[in-house]
């Protein structure tokens, strides 16, 4: 028996660790919804999708705005078929000591780092939870652990990511329902968010330690989605182990 095609939907998916896990996904033969906010890049990444094996219907969008999401969870049901997974991959940082960052650039961070895990995760489970079946995959980081200089705002909302994510599972576990949720918990990654992100210091900012490529967080939010689902967190690299043991 054929097993049918993955319908998943990914935010953020046009750059670095997004685009990398639509590939991803693509090689599987899946069917992939695309949100970012770059028109270009949707549709060249829906090219690529569909180039390595799999379909794609693109939505521009602002994780920010929650009516974004529920458009790209509609739109990707109307030509797929039900969701089956969803990848909260979307963030927003700026890099400055607190005392530099401006209340706008705060809650920018916030909105789309945090609350749009949030809006991603209520999109999701208004169509999973009726059905009991489903995967939401939530991307976190080793600073939702450990804080560190110049990232107050990216650390707090994955801070924030972290304790919503809890909530959240502890809430579908006590509920007995099938849908399942899983955070990837991420290293330093080669990744353009670091030319990309609003930046208050005269050089861009650049990771220190061991910098993974995209492709490994691809394969490990792939995993967590599919042969791992129902963990309740995956640690990619050595980072995210010693943030949150130490």
């Amino acid at each position: 028996m054929n097993t049918p095609p993955l319908v998943v939907a990914i935010t953020g998916a046009t750059a670095g660790v997004g685009r990398a896990t639509a590939r991803a996904f693509a090689r599987r033969g899946a069917h992939i919804g695309l949100l970012a906010r770059g028109a270009d890049r949707l549709d060249a990444t829906a090219r690529e999708v569909e180039a390595l094996g799999g379909r794609a219907v693109i939505v521009s969008g602002d994780v920010a705005n929650p009516d974004d999401l529920e458009r790209l969870a509609a739109e990707t049901e109307s030509a797929f078929g039900p969701l089956d997974v969803w990848v909260n991959n979307a963030m927003a940082t700026i890099y400055g000591e607190v005392h530099e960052v401006e209340p706008d650039e705060f809650k920018r961070a916030t909105e789309v780092t945090y609350l749009g895990q949030v809006y991603g995760a209520q999109a999701a489970l208004r169509r999973m939870r009726p059905r009991d079946a489903g995967t939401i995959v939530f991307v976190g980081s080793s600073l939702a652990h450990r804080g560190i200089p110049l990232q107050s705002a990216y650390c707090g909302a994955k801070h924030a990511v972290q304790g919503f994510f809890e909530s959240l599972r502890s809430e579908l576990i006590h509920q007995e329902s099938a849908v399942t949720v899983t955070m990837v918990q991420l290293p330093a990654l080669n990744t353009p968010q670091f030319g990309w992100a609003r930046t208050k210091r005269a050089r861009t900012p650049r990771p220190a330690g061991t910098v993974y490529a995209p492709e490994v967080a691809a394969d490990a939010i792939v995993f967590a989605a599919t042969d791992g689902r129902g963990r309740r967190e995956i640690w990619v690299g050595a980072s995210p182990v010693q943030a949150i043991l130490a």
